[in-house]
């Protein structure tokens, strides 16, 4: 353990050097994204009213807002918490709770298991932010409700609830990244049941998703009543087989976080699995963003996927202080970070309907949302820039 510790000291030292040579690219970066950010509001203000709450994307050349129901609700909003803590300026402050509160009435919604995106990245953050004890409850509520769409025969929970004609209970790869809100709550709560249920669905993800080379599918359907697998699919990618780009970065950053909350070791295994099958990828370890697949079949003339590469990048940068592995990993978190700082990917200010990045890619099978700023790639990136700079300033 002595030898952990000083193993984790002398790695949380280098990275601390290592980025004083990027400050200035740190401190110009946050600069500019609250120009971004400032942007966004002013043309987000006039869109919102009681039904459309939050910036998702570009659509058809103009900003596109969703619903409080959309399971991207939370990232604009969670954006703006995290200027605040970058910042300090209460300005993000107000803003935040402005864009937050829309989200309240979600808690209840058991029709989705969107709950941590939604209200971990939003109330999780205005929680962290003020200690205001409604957005607690709001937290724990939400979790119980998350909860409500475990099904202890398949020992997961379940995804979605369209589609019937293609799955009868779907789970996907994304699901990993709701139980984060799950683990919280069961320490907030003590209502241990909460962490329960999230370490048997990351279990039967870790046994079931995975392929020999730790790439994952992204929906594996279960039998409701007997709990036997009946398909492996990749919906959003390619085919079935193909290695959907945001659907490794989700199983990377999810176990990662799994290991982190819970110091299961089995967890920390895959998570480095899981990097190394992207390390394996042409141009990961060099800090080039991935195609939205791939295994697309017209590389080098296929969209590429900046919300894929930001989310390895947070992940990559968590996983570095965990693992032994870890100033692999932090080169890596390093290098995709430079990518997406650099202005292939990262907008002018005044561009961009004020999102920070370009380039990132949806759902192209059902061509929807391709090569267009999305909101999520925009949240990853800023956690990013906010632990780095925590980082710094410590």
């Amino acid at each position: 353990m002595k030898n952990w510790k000083y193993f984790s000291f002398v790695l949380l030292f280098c990275i601390a050097c290592s980025f004083e040579n990027n400050l200035p690219v740190e401190k110009e970066r946050i600069k500019q994204a609250a120009q971004q950010l400032r942007y966004a509001l002013e043309l987000a203000e006039p869109l919102r009213d009681s039904v459309w709450v939050s910036p998702r994307t570009i659509e058809n050349g103009k900003l596109k807002l969703v619903k409080s129901s959309d399971w991207t609700s939370g990232f604009f909003p969670g954006n703006l918490w995290m200027m605040y803590e970058i910042t300090g300026d209460d300005f993000w402050k107000e803003e935040a709770i402005k864009y937050t509160l829309p989200l309240k009435k979600e808690q209840w919604n058991a029709g989705t298991h969107d709950m941590g995106f939604k209200m971990f990245c939003s109330f999780g953050k205005a929680y962290g932010n003020t200690n205001n004890t409604e957005y607690r409850d709001i937290l724990i509520q939400s979790a119980k409700t998350l909860a409500t769409r475990f099904n202890p025969r398949v020992g997961c929970i379940r995804s979605w609830d369209h589609n019937a004609d293609k799955w009868d209970f779907p789970v996907i790869i994304d699901n990993m990244m709701n139980l984060e809100l799950l683990l919280w709550a069961a320490k907030e709560s003590g209502e241990n049941y909460l962490k329960d249920i999230a370490v048997t669905h990351a279990y039967t993800t870790l046994k079931n998703h995975f392929r020999d080379d730790n790439s994952s599918y992204h929906v594996v359907d279960y039998n409701p009543e007997t709990g036997e697998i009946q398909n492996k699919h990749t919906h959003q990618g390619y085919a079935h087989e193909s290695s959907w780009a945001r659907g490794q970065a989700w199983g990377l950053y999810g176990f990662t976080m799994m290991y982190r909350e819970t110091g299961n070791k089995d967890f920390l295994v895959q998570a480095e699995k899981i990097a190394d099958f992207l390390l394996k990828k042409e141009g990961i370890k060099k800090g080039v963003i991935p195609y939205w697949d791939f295994d697309a079949p017209n590389i080098p003339n296929e969209p590429l996927d900046a919300s894929a590469g930001a989310i390895m990048a947070s992940a990559f940068f968590d996983l570095a202080q965990l693992a032994e592995n870890g100033q692999v990993y932090l080169d890596v978190s390093d290098k995709l970070f430079n990518t997406l700082s650099a202005g292939k990917f990262f907008a002018p200010v005044g561009e961009n309907k004020g999102f920070l990045l370009m380039h990132s890619t949806g759902h192209k099978p059902h061509n929807s949302e391709i090569d267009v700023p999305i909101v999520y790639a925009d949240y990853y990136y800023l956690e990013l820039l906010n632990k780095r700079s925590k980082l710094i300033s410590n």
